[in-house]
Parts: structure tokens; sequence; C-alpha cells
């Protein structure tokens, strides 16, 4: 089967304005991604669709994106769980690593453009998220997953949105060092959840069946930067057989006959994050036939049925594509983002501000 094989310096810019073309004429006037013409949004996806935009050079769309966030920020610095055409749908929850990655897409923009003055008019957004984040951190560093309606928070925490936290606290950790501004409590937080993450597994899935049986929990800890080298080839390894389907993809979970793209795009990035790029660009290159003609991609292929399912292209599947294929090649300054760690420093200079 042929596909699209992508090496360094290679971004196939004719290729994917299709689908960045997708991202546009479904972003709304007032800068809300929703999954797609008619869907909601939720801040999570629609900061991966932003970075999309990013990539792409739509400055302006991803902007306009990141001010609608600013926009529906509520008081607590979080959001609520999902949206529709700009008002909250089914406000019954909000998730702590879907308001932690508003750091992961506001560094994102910021490294591929290198607006200052886009990072000091969103430090406020991301300290704010940071503040509600870590304020559902627990004694052993885990942090909750979500508040109820109310506030209330729920009781568990997930080894993938853990992970996502993880990352989004070095971003933000890296946008206040930017900025001259102090977050020891941002280092601090993050030492701590990353323990938890390594060492007290005993915090997590405590109140449900566990996660393990996800992808995301197989290789979320790779490109979020918590295992790392030996050990993250080691990970890749030791499950492959059981997630990956050659020709077509990465299973959502396990025990489904049914790969999903954006998972696929998300284990590109962690196999090239061990150093396997071979593999990387070999399962990017399966899932060019997930395309449609208009430049989307379909969420999934259930291979037992022999369907496309759901019957879904999502903006965020299109986002997690444009993030693969600037890791493959390099194309951004921002291509590495989930390929390497950059330890955060503390803020030594005398000139540092703690606002």
């Amino acid at each position: 089967m042929s596909g699209l094989y992508l090496s360094r310096g290679l971004y196939p810019v004719e290729f994917l304005k299709p689908t960045v073309a997708f991202i546009l004429r479904t972003q709304r006037p007032w800068g809300e991604i929703p999954w797609f013409e008619g869907g909601h949004s939720d801040p999570w996806d629609h900061t991966e669709a932003a970075m999309g935009l990013s990539i792409a050079g739509e400055y302006g769309a991803a902007e306009r994106a990141y001010r609608w966030l600013a926009d529906q920020q509520l008081p607590d610095g979080s959001w609520w769980r999902s949206y529709r055409e700009g008002e909250p749908d089914n406000p019954d929850r909000r998730e702590s690593n879907y308001v932690a990655y508003v750091a992961t897409g506001v560094w994102h923009h910021y490294l591929i453009t290198g607006d200052m003055t886009f990072l000091k008019a969103y430090f406020p957004v991301v300290d704010a998220a940071m503040a509600f984040v870590l304020s559902l951190q627990g004694d052993e560093g885990e942090v909750d997953w979500a508040v109820d309606a109310a506030g209330e928070p729920m009781g568990d925490a997930l080894v993938t949105g853990c992970s996502s936290i993880y990352k989004s606290l070095e971003c933000a950790s890296h946008i206040a060092a930017a900025l001259g501004l102090r977050r020891d409590h941002w280092l601090e937080a993050r030492s701590a959840l990353g323990n938890a993450l390594r060492s007290r597994p005993h915090r997590f899935d405590r109140t449900w069946a566990p996660k393990s049986r996800y992808a995301m929990d197989w290789f979320y800890p790779i490109i979020t930067g918590w295992v790392q080298g030996q050990e993250a080839m080691e990970r890749l390894n030791g499950r492959w057989s059981e997630f990956v389907e050659t020709g077509l993809g990465c299973r959502c979970e396990v025990q489904e006959p049914w790969v999903t793209v954006a998972e696929s795009c998300e284990l590109t990035l962690a196999l090239l994050a061990a150093g396997d790029r071979a593999r990387a660009a070999e399962l990017f290159a399966w899932l060019t036939q997930w395309r449609d003609g208009d430049g989307a991609w379909w969420t999934g292929y259930q291979f037992v049925e022999d369907v496309l399912w759901p019957d879904e292209k999502p903006t965020w599947t299109a986002g997690a594509i444009m993030l693969a294929a600037d890791a493959l090649t390099g194309h951004t300054p921002a291509a590495g983002l989930f390929l390497e760690t950059r330890e955060p420093q503390r803020q030594q200079a005398a000139g540092a501000r703690r606002d």
C-alpha cells in the first residue's frame, strides 16, 4: 500500500492545504472551533485545532481561537467541558487537563511566531488556568480529573489527563521564564505530579476500571515527557502488537477493532520522541487513506465491519495530523514540542518578578 512518507525538510504544504481550509471553514466568526459544522467544541480539542492553524501560518485565525478561549474563561480560571455556538453546552463539569492545555497551545504559538506581545497578552489566561488546575492537586501529587457543576472535585485521577497536565506545566513554566516571571510553585507541582505518575500508581483509576485498555495511557507518558529514552522504547515495544494494526493505524482501545487517526498521530509523535523515526514515518503514511476528498480526516475505521466510524471528521483530528506532519518534517520551530522535554529552570535573575 502506498502512502505519504514524510522526512525532515519535506513538509507537504500542498497536500495539507485542504486540511487547513477545512479547519478554517469550520471555525466560527468569533474564533470557536467546533468538532465539525454544527457540533460542539471543547477547550482541549479547540486548542489542538488552533495549533494546526499556527503550523499552517494562519496566525490570525489561531489568535482568534485563543481570544475566544480568553473571553470564555470563568473567574476561577477554568472552562466548561463543552460549548456550542459560543455558549456552554451541558455545563456539568470542568476537566483539569482541558483547562491546562491552553498553556501548551499558547507556548506552541509563541515558538512558531516569536510574538512576545501575544505571549504577554495571554499570560494572565495561562496563570489563571494553572491556578485552577493546581487547586485540584492532591497531597501525593496527582491532579483530580474534574470538578462537577458545583465545583466539587470528582475524586479520581487519570494517567492520560495528568500526563497532559505535566506537559502543560512545562509549557506554562517556559512562558513565565520567557517573560521574566517567577512561578516556582509550578515547577514544584510538576515535580510532584511526575513523581506520582512514576511512583504512585495507586493514586490513579481508584474509582473505575483501569484505563490501561486505552492507547493514550500507553503512549501519552512519552509525548508528555515523563517517560523518556530507553524506557520509552521499551514501553512502545511492550504493547505494540496489542494496539497497532499493520497498514491501518493504532487502535483507540485494545479490545475494539477500531483504529483512530488522532491516536495514530499521537503514536507517531511518541515514536519520534523515542527515536524510532522509521516506524513513525511508516505509521503516518498508513493514515493518508483516511483523508476525505474535502481535506478533512475521518475519526477512524472499524476493520471488522469495514466501515468508517463514527460518521465524523473532527477538526481536532485535522490538528493532530498537522502536529504529526510538522514533527516528522521539522517544518516549524515548534516541531519538537512533543518530541523533547526541556526542563524549565527557576528564575534566578535579580529582576525576575513574582507578579
